[in-house]
């Protein structure tokens, strides 16, 4: 769909991805509606943009306040949800929640309001074990064991897509899914691997000199693959113009890195070197994840920033706003 001077609606408009998304969206000429909460994400994240687009503060549960701030759009892009590996452990119920209710209150809003053009955000997460690396849209999703807490976090997102999926046959001339694959940046929070890293590493080197001993969850041989906030805008917004119907897509790079050497390269930017410590690996974290991204290649999207210049942007951004995390 065209961008330019279409009215769109960002769900998780104040989040780390809601953000920027907003940010993109007005670059690029359109007329943005966020609707947030506000519990993970501060309208401060949208800077000089927070002046050109209508900001709703409500709760993605309350239909209601869905409803409305769904009217008057040309296409909503639904992605308010709980993030952060943290939570998946400690409130899966309320990760259900807002999965659920909110993607409900969404659908049916769309549907009332006659609004014809979704997008939704899945996650990565939705595989689990997937039965091949580099893995393609088309890999089975799986939910290994219900009584595992972190599964919540995909299994809302499964059930997002089932319900994007079949409402999208018959309310909708266009309904989208992309999968994001670890994206990173700063001011992303506080709760993922990349900050939860620049945190330790600030800590350790300023208690100690030389090389360092660097405690970790897992062996370090499990493996991701990082793609830049800036980089992951520009390749949702070919998503959002080019994407076809129903179609669903990575978004991501192809470049796999071990978490071993994703610490290396976060010591690297305190100009360190570290002792890997093995520790436990919480149950169900998978052990290998890089996406095929060929469908998104084919929508011209070539990632920009490799991941040590993301990186090096990412740590600088967490050292100077340390003061700032420990305040609150």
């Amino acid at each position: 769909m065209e961008i330019r001077n279409k009215r769109f609606l960002v769900t998780g408009g104040t989040g780390f991805i809601g953000s920027a998304l907003v940010k993109g969206l007005l670059d690029a000429g359109s007329i943005v509606r966020s609707l947030d909460n506000e519990s993970r994400g501060t309208r401060d994240r949208l800077g000089a943009h927070a002046e050109k687009i209508e900001l709703i503060k409500g709760d993605i549960r309350d239909a209601t306040v869905v409803r409305k701030a769904v009217a008057g759009v040309d296409c909503v892009c639904h992605l308010a949800y709980i993030n952060g590996t943290e939570f998946f452990y400690e409130k899966p119920d309320l990760i259900l929640e807002v999965a659920v209710k909110g993607m409900m209150n969404v659908l049916d809003a769309c549907v009332s309001e006659g609004v014809k053009n979704l997008v939704l955000a899945s996650s990565s997460e939705v595989y689990q074990l997937p039965p091949t690396v580099p893995t393609d849209e088309t890999a089975p999703l799986s939910v290994p064991d219900v009584l595992n807490p972190r599964y919540s976090y995909g299994g809302g997102k499964i059930i997002s897509e089932l319900l994007t999926i079949n409402y999208g046959r018959k309310h909708f001339e266009r309904a989208v899914i992309f999968r994001p694959h670890n994206v990173y940046g700063p001011s992303m929070g506080w709760e993922h691997v990349v900050p939860q890293f620049a945190m330790r590493m600030n800590d350790l080197a300023a208690e100690s000199y030389g090389s360092i001993d660097f405690p970790i969850q897992g062996t370090g041989e499990e493996t991701r693959s990082f793609i830049y906030i800036d980089d992951f805008v520009e390749a949702l917004l070919r998503v959002i113009e080019g994407g076809e119907h129903l179609g669903i897509y990575h978004i991501g790079t192809s470049y796999e890195v071990s978490i071993k050497q994703l610490a290396e390269m976060v010591a690297a930017c305190f100009e360190r070197e570290i002792r890997i410590v093995p520790g436990e690996l919480l149950k169900g974290s998978t052990p290998r994840r890089c996406p095929d991204v060929a469908k998104l290649s084919r929508l011209g999207f070539t990632p920009n920033i490799d991941l040590a210049t993301g990186l090096a942007r990412t740590v600088a951004w967490y050292r100077e706003n340390i003061t700032f995390k420990n305040s609150k």
